[in-house]
């Protein structure tokens, strides 16, 4: 009868510390991602470490977001908070403020050197004074490889901070990543230097490629400014139509976030065709060409090309 009991206890400790050791290996990191591309950046970081929760998904616009009861839950049970920072997401402080989350919140573009938000430099000139204040500098960061990986290595610093555990883990994630972006950086410099000098002004939608343009040689034009929030004027569009005509762009391009109809309108004006769709500040649906950011870079590269040089 003593055996038993002694057995009987026995296997109630060992029960018990196995229930404790499932539960501890099952607390993944709580992290929650402001939009699609860091979201995207954060799963191939954390891996199976993290339980991540996204709030704009594919396709969405972070300018304009509304967040929703469900956003401010979960930032309240996040460890981590990771965003872009530069004032991208606009809804981001009352969100944060609302959710009254303890969470430690992550500026990716720290480290960034960030561009000047200056409308008149090479970006829709006329009538820039409609635009809203978005702060002093371009948001935008991400569309330069470069400064994706310094998003990636934050993303690591913030995740061994948070869970030393697997500190190991995150950086040995981050390095096989980061060699990804390097050859994906290669091959968009590779497409760029195809493309002509004489042919590489491209019109967009909102003016999202400040990065890329100075990262990697395009130059691009916009109606609208590096937010979506407010509509241009009629006086910005023919402005733009005017130096469009001048400078006699090769290419223009609607947006996975934006309204096609300006774009459209660009376009019949200028006698230039539609070259589709460019992935700006949202990866796409799974199954539409650019649900991962590495994806996102090639679709919009052999976008360019296609459009410009027909290859």
């Amino acid at each position: 009868m003593r055996k038993a009991l002694q057995l009987a206890t026995s296997l109630s400790v060992i029960l018990l510390l196995g229930a404790g050791s499932s539960s501890a290996f099952a607390a993944n990191l709580k992290v929650v991602s402001s939009f699609s591309i860091i979201e995207d950046f954060a799963k191939n970081v954390g891996g199976d470490k993290i339980s991540l929760v996204n709030l704009v998904g594919p396709n969405g616009d972070s300018h304009v977001y509304e967040p929703k009861p469900s956003d401010a839950a979960a930032l309240a049970g996040a460890d981590v908070v990771l965003v872009n920072g530069l004032g991208f997401e606009g809804f981001l402080p009352r969100l944060v403020e609302a959710s009254g989350t303890k969470a430690t919140i992550v500026e990716l573009t720290k480290g960034v050197e960030p561009l000047k938000a200056q409308e008149e430099e090479g970006h829709a000139e006329a009538g820039a004074e409609h635009h809203h204040d978005h702060g002093a500098f371009d948001p935008h960061a991400f569309q330069s490889i470069a400064n994706a990986k310094i998003y990636v290595k934050n993303i690591v610093d913030a995740f061994c901070n948070a869970d030393k555990a697997n500190c190991d883990t995150f950086k040995k994630n981050g390095a096989d990543y980061t060699k990804k972006l390097d050859q994906t950086e290669v091959d968009v410099k590779a497409g760029i230097a195809s493309i002509p000098e004489s042919k590489r002004l491209i019109i967009t939608s909102h003016d999202a490629f400040g990065y890329f343009e100075h990262a990697y040689g395009l130059k691009f034009l916009a109606p609208e400014g590096l937010s979506t929030d407010a509509e241009p004027s009629a006086a910005d569009v023919v402005a733009l139509i005017k130096q469009v005509k001048e400078d006699k762009a090769s290419a223009i391009f609607v947006e996975n976030i934006t309204n096609p109809r300006l774009i459209e309108q660009i376009a019949s004006e200028t006698k230039l065709k539609v070259g589709g769709t460019l992935f700006s500040d949202a990866l796409s649906e799974p199954g539409e060409g650019a649900s991962t950011y590495i994806d996102m870079m090639h679709h919009n590269i052999s976008a360019f090309k296609k459009a410009i040089i027909g290859s």
